[in-house]
């Protein structure tokens, strides 16, 4: 059949668009970081100054210290609770690690722990916990603020 010229047919149907969801939309008990600043988190309609741990359900402001070298053990071993399987750590404007004695209770525990700067970690959670995965994130805030501006995508200034 080479050398013929065949007509193409439209479809015996008409043509539609579709509109396609790639994202589930969680439950309206989890909350989820909607923006930052220089020296605030934005969590649904509340804004946080200061060091927040979230996990499906809870938003707890009082956790922890502003700065990792303030954290303790025992901060880490009262997530240990939560029932989950991962904690994301963000650690203020730059990624710092820990010592590892401060997340034996995680470790003893079998909780996985990631550790990155804040915005990142806050925008991991956003993902993690809209699969429904158990997930909490303790996000440090830097009290003297950082040096990012406000609603910027996470790359320093």
């Amino acid at each position: 059949m080479a050398g013929q010229n065949r007509a193409c047919h439209p479809a015996p149907y008409p043509r539609q668009t579709f509109s396609v969801k790639l994202h589930q939309t969680p439950r309206p008990t989890i909350a989820l970081v909607t923006g930052f600043g220089d020296d605030y988190l934005q969590i649904g309609e509340r804004r946080v100054s200061r060091t927040v741990l979230l996990a499906p359900g809870l938003v707890r402001d009082d956790w922890g210290a502003s700065r990792l070298a303030d954290l303790s053990s025992e901060d880490f071993a009262a997530i240990v609770a939560l029932d989950i399987q991962i904690l994301l750590l963000g650690t203020g404007p730059t990624q710092q690690f820990p010592h590892p004695s401060l997340l034996r209770p995680l470790i003893d525990a079998r909780i996985g722990v990631e550790v990155m700067d804040t915005l990142a970690a806050a925008r991991t959670y956003n993902i993690l916990v809209s699969e429904g995965r158990a997930v909490a994130a303790a996000l440090l805030l830097d009290p003297a603020g950082g040096d990012r501006h406000a609603n910027d995508t996470g790359a320093p200034s």
